[in-house]
């Protein structure tokens, strides 16, 4: 099975790049931005993992338009994988929305993995920021985990 990774992932940390070249190692899987995906890496793809860092409890914008311009995805699967400096609320299930959103455009929907990332963002940098050292070798070894399980 053919699986490409598509990563979101602003320069300021790198943290969701981290762990889309542990998810892309672990499925022999290319990891490439919204803005390289060709269409021939899309016609070749059975499986595609797509993530981004959360900013203000949601994905990256430019991922989520480019997951709206995908025409019909049937019978492909697809993940989610994300990092973010606090954990999803009941406010907002922002994995969900984007759940539904990959269903609607005809992938079968695999599951995600989430762990947090240092974010500095606004009063979290006069602090340090939050989630200091994150990823680390375990949220990678997780998100490698995760992975064997997608190939199962």
């Amino acid at each position: 099975m053919k699986t490409l990774v598509v990563c979101a992932s602003r320069s300021s940390h790198q943290n969701t790049r981290r762990i889309a070249d542990a998810l892309g190692g672990a499925l022999d899987a290319d990891v490439v931005t919204p803005d390289e995906v060709t269409p021939a890496m899309l016609a070749e793809a059975d499986r595609i993992g797509v993530g981004s860092g959360i900013y203000w409890m949601s994905f990256d914008p430019r991922l989520m338009e480019w997951v709206r311009g995908l025409t019909d995805m049937s019978g492909r699967d697809a993940f989610i994988f994300s990092t973010s400096g606090l954990p999803e609320t009941a406010l907002r299930r922002y994995t969900n929305t984007f759940e539904q959103l990959l269903r609607q455009r005809g992938f079968r929907y695999l599951g995600a993995f989430g762990c947090r990332g240092l974010d500095t963002w606004g009063p979290f940098g006069l602090i340090g920021g939050v989630s200091r050292g994150r990823p680390d070798a375990d949220d990678l070894a997780a998100a490698q985990s995760f992975a064997a399980g997608l190939r199962r």
